[in-house]
């Protein structure tokens, strides 16, 4: 069995749906089924330090020459299913809600991942424009798909009610993994050296993501200016003009641009963890905290109860003294906060890499039967 990976988040997204893709490439090959190959299409080699991070058991498939940006972007949605039937690939995964044009009538066996549906639960936070191609690109991916992975249970629910009940006997929930570094212990030296190189305050509470609006940071800096006055909230992640609109506070340190192994130390220094976001298809940054030993505070109203589990804290997305509450009750020193981190750590096991890596290899060999 040839298996085709679109492979351009792996190639050229750092975190999000490019750890999501990379982290479960490499545990599909940490699998050593000798029944199945893997061929990784990607548009052009993207970055060095991300290609790279993929394990041995792989091959990469660009498209002939150096095409520019929109020929790029056809072959991706259309003449890809070309090369994928010269290569002989018996099923074709898209990793980040798409599929091309042309598989089913190909007779190469279509698996989607459908990671979330913001854009049409919440099309507040997009632009109009592309709300409609994102629109586009999933209902393509549903009229192609034989299958289709969920995220989480909250995707599969907005699957159901967004596309059409039709395709519930389709669907797998199946969880994301998580890269097993967050959970590896850090040297002192190695904690020094990135607390140094960021000005890390000495005792700070931890965001990662992108900081945008539907991410909501602005509900984490007024909680924090309510704690003790030593305690600081760092947001690691992308920015967007949404920083402009934050509350001005001296306890807030923005980074972005910051490596894999340096966000690692930085989670290993960090008191707790909080995701204020008002809605995600999943929330993997709680579960790489939850693995590097944090407690998690997170927000109700999407699906991040399903990632954190019943032993993290959640309050309302416009709850600033209950946010306010709940990260102090996860400072250190707080009367049963280990006992919550053992507790969510032993919840986070069924996201563990071979897990879903088996399912979805199960699902692979289902669809060419």
């Amino acid at each position: 069995m040839i298996v085709g990976i679109d492979a351009k988040r792996i190639v050229r997204n750092g975190t999000g749906l490019g750890s999501y893709g990379r982290t479960l490439v490499n545990d599909l090959i940490r699998l050593g089924d000798s029944d199945m190959q893997l061929r990784l299409y990607a548009p052009d080699e993207g970055r060095d330090e991300l290609r790279s991070q993929i394990i041995e058991g792989a091959e990469f498939c660009y498209p002939k020459g150096h095409p520019a940006a929109l020929r790029k972007a056809w072959w991706r949605s259309r003449s890809i299913v070309n090369d994928l039937v010269r290569d002989g690939v018996t099923v074709y995964h898209g990793l980040s809600g798409e599929l091309p044009m042309g598989l089913h009538k190909a007779g190469i066996r279509g698996i989607v991942t459908i990671h979330d549906l913001i854009f049409m639960r919440h099309p507040e936070y997009y632009h109009w424009i592309d709300t409609k191609i994102y629109e586009w690109k999933f209902r393509q991916a549903l009229r192609e798909a034989d299958h289709i992975i969920a995220i989480s249970e909250r995707t599969r629910q907005d699957i159901l009610e967004l596309g059409g009940e039709e395709y519930a006997d389709r669907i797998s929930v199946i969880y994301q993994s998580f890269a097993p570094h967050y959970s590896g212990l850090v040297t002192e030296e190695r904690k020094a050296s990135v607390r140094e190189r960021y000005k890390l305050p000495q005792r700070f509470v931890l965001n990662v993501g992108t900081i945008e609006r539907r991410k909501n940071l602005a509900l984490a800096v007024e909680a924090v200016d309510l704690l003790p006055q030593d305690v600081h909230l760092v947001a690691v992640g992308r920015q967007t003009d949404y920083v402009r609109e934050l509350p001005h506070s001296e306890r807030l340190h923005l980074l972005s641009g910051v490596s894999d192994q340096d966000l690692s130390a930085i989670y290993a220094q960090a008191e707790a963890f909080v995701y204020p976001s008002r809605y995600e298809g999943f929330g993997i940054p709680i579960i790489e905290a939850i693995a590097a030993g944090l407690p998690v505070v997170a927000c109700t109203g999407s699906c991040l109860e399903e990632a954190g589990g019943p032993h993290s804290r959640y309050v309302g997305p416009d709850d600033v003294i209950g946010m306010a509450e709940a990260l102090k009750m996860s400072l250190r020193g707080a009367r049963g906060r280990m006992e919550r981190i053992e507790r969510s750590r032993e919840y986070i096991r069924r996201f563990e890499g071979n897990d879903v890596a088996s399912q979805v290899a199960e699902l692979y060999h289902a669809s060419t039967l």
